[in-house]
């Protein structure tokens, strides 16, 4: 039995106890008032009781006396029992109460916006329990807020770019600065794309974390889908001197999928790999099945990652280092839209790396449907 329970039995006992034994007193007070003997009217005083010529005292009963003495010795002790057992209901009760008034202090607050605010656990073991949890979601929503405001000035800061070099070149040429011919229409051009595919990396990012991303799933051969992304990449690699290997399952990696959507998971891991792996390097790319479950591994001899990054590889906007600054390409939404897709699909994303200068891999792990699994 937990001890909020039994506090609440020793306060339900306690408030009983009180009653009954009040109670108990005033019975036993009017018991004893109709055990007293009646005393008729015409008798004469019961201390004087004439024998003859001379008045002797009649000598008191010891049964009544005794009788009158545990009465009082009772009542003293049931008046003394009730107080105690009232007052400790009074005070288990306010020490279970005062742990909720702080919690509703604590929620009003963080209602307020106060997300900084932290509740002091006190109380029982359930109601300790329930203060850390509370500081605990109290502490997620103030990341949670953290995190949105880092994601406005990074969606701003990536949205100025394009429209500021945009912005810069029509004005130059609208004051005659620059010709308008191909070259600088071209340029215009890319800006444009790369608005739009922020855009558009944005709403599937947003859309994939609602649960609201469409996804056309049927039969996907994980292992056809790797080598179709080797071949779209080997010129890229090729240009960069880099070694793109696709090491071939030994048979079919089927799960249920939207095949353009992991084919964009493939893809962005890819081109993140292709990204910072120098010339000289290798990018391997391995299918496999392992029990119910699928993988597609990317593994690379490029910069790597510090230990200290790794949990954040996946956030939007993520950098920390020289291995995700701008000027390298990349509005840092590739690999978040790696881990919401794939989560999409009920499946998981992870990354490992010894350190900078050792390379990443990175692995994609989905379930296999129980028809392909028997």
């Amino acid at each position: 039995m937990s001890r909020l329970r039994l506090n609440r039995l020793w306060v339900q006992f306690s408030l009983v106890i009180a009653g009954v034994v009040l109670v108990a007193a005033v019975a036993l007070v009017a018991a004893t008032y109709s055990l007293r003997p009646e005393e008729p009217a015409d008798r004469p005083p019961p201390a004087e009781v004439a024998t003859g010529e001379s008045a002797t005292v009649e000598p008191p009963n010891p049964f009544l006396g005794f009788v009158r003495f545990a009465t009082q010795s009772v009542l003293v002790l049931i008046t003394t029992g009730t107080a105690l057992g009232i007052g400790a209901g009074i005070w288990m009760s306010r020490r279970m109460t005062a742990p909720l008034e702080g919690l509703a202090a604590g929620a009003a607050q963080i209602g307020g916006g106060d997300l900084a605010y932290r509740v002091t656990p006190r109380g029982t073991e359930e109601m300790i329990g329930l203060a850390e949890a509370f500081n605990h979601m109290a502490g997620d929503l103030e990341t949670a807020e953290s995190l949105r405001q880092h994601l406005l000035a990074d969606v701003a800061h990536e949205l100025r770019t394009p429209l500021t070099v945009l912005q810069g070149n029509l004005r130059a040429i609208l004051d005659d600065v620059y010709p308008l011919d191909k070259e600088e229409i071209a340029r215009l051009y890319d800006q444009t794309r790369h608005l739009h595919r922020l855009v558009n990396d944005l709403h599937e990012l947003a859309q994939a974390e609602a649960g609201r991303l469409p996804l056309t799933l049927a039969p996907v051969d994980l292992a056809a889908l790797a080598a179709d992304a080797v071949d779209a990449f080997a010129p890229i690699a090729e240009e960069q001197d880099v070694r793109l290997v696709h090491a071939v399952a030994a048979g079919p990696v089927v799960i249920d999928g939207d095949r353009a959507r992991l084919m964009q998971v493939l893809q962005n891991l890819l081109a993140n790999a292709l990204r910072y792996t120098p010339a000289g390097g290798s990018v391997t790319v391995i299918a496999s099945r392992t029990g119910a479950s699928a993988a597609i591994v990317v593994c690379d001899t490029g910069e790597g990652i510090e230990p200290a990054h790794l949990p954040y590889v996946f956030d939007r906007f993520y950098r920390a280092d020289s291995a995700r600054n701008r000027s390298q390409g990349g509005a840092g939404l590739g690999l978040a839209i790696v881990r919401a897709l794939t989560e999409a699909h009920g499946g998981e994303v992870g990354v490992v790396s010894a350190g900078p200068g050792k390379g990443s891999t990175f692995t994609v792990t989905f379930p296999v449907p129980a028809r392909a699994a028997a």
